[in-house]
């Protein structure tokens, strides 16, 4: 038996991370942050690890914060509850930031700052049968964790203020067909499924596919001179990059590229 929060198991270059807490329906808890931020930290460093994919144990993804803290919460003064609350937000931050592609892996459903974390990865592939939500207004509390702007990337401001207000579920169908779910799977298929889109972005070539992240995450706040400018500085980098010699060299030769080498060989990278 392990008292961990993060489980971590790998397959080939897709390294899984797993919010284990399945009797509260993994329920956010003061461990998981630091275990989340290390193990991120680790697959970072790890030159055998492509891409990541976070999930959560046995039938649901994530409910969000655990009520039972929050109760203990009001109790402290102000300085203390945003000094708590920072936590979950320096996590949403290294999720949202971290080098290498994240996938998250949506079974049941994700709720408050689950849905949170579940927008922060960079693709998003969900059971049909899913189901997301903004709670916080059902107990008399407001959205925390990036909810408000990540939904807002997706949805209208009449829609998003219709979450915020009634907490009512959306179905994961319907924010595919916005565009917040990549991929929809069968029940109990989601992680699978997520590991197979992280195995063929694990291929690609890491600083490359850094840069386009970061292009990515910035480009629906950005104006049309700042993208520019970014792809610019971007593309100018990438030029001089060891990847870009073997990408364009295979290219050319006709072969296969092997990015995965030069993960091995981070000295190469121009």
């Amino acid at each position: 038996m392990t008292d961990k929060t993060v489980l971590i198991s790998q397959q080939g270059a897709v390294r899984i991370l797993t919010n284990s807490n399945p009797g509260a329906r993994n329920a956010i808890t003061p461990t998981l942050y630091d275990e989340l931020r290390a193990a991120l930290a680790d697959a970072a460093n790890d030159p055998e690890v492509g891409a990541v994919v976070f999930t959560g144990a046995g039938d649901f993804f994530c409910s969000g914060g655990d009520l039972n803290l929050l109760a203990k919460r009001r109790e402290l003064p102000a300085e203390e509850r945003r000094e708590k609350l920072e936590g979950l937000h320096g996590l949403i931050r290294e999720i949202r930031d971290f080098g290498k592609p994240l996938i998250a892996a949506v079974e049941g459903g994700a709720a408050g700052a689950g849905l949170s974390m579940a927008l922060a990865c960079d693709m998003l592939v969900s059971a049909r049968d899913a189901f997301y939500t903004v709670a916080y207004v059902k107990v008399g509390l407001t959205p925390d964790g990036g909810a408000t702007a990540f939904l807002a990337e997706f949805v209208s401001r009449q829609v998003l203020t219709e979450m915020c207000l009634t907490g009512d579920r959306m179905t994961a169908e319907r924010l595919h067909a916005m565009g917040a779910v990549n991929r929809l799977t069968d029940k109990g298929a989601a992680l699978a499924e997520a590991v197979a889109l992280a195995a063929k972005v694990a291929e690609g070539p890491q600083r490359a596919s850094a840069r386009i992240k970061a292009l990515c995450r910035q480009a629906h706040r950005a104006t049309l001179e700042e993208q520019l400018d970014a792809e610019a500085v971007y593309m100018v980098e990438s030029q001089a990059d060891a990847e870009a010699a073997e990408g364009i060299g295979a290219f050319l030769g006709k072969r296969k590229a092997d990015f995965v080498a030069l993960r091995r060989r981070p000295s190469d990278a121009a």
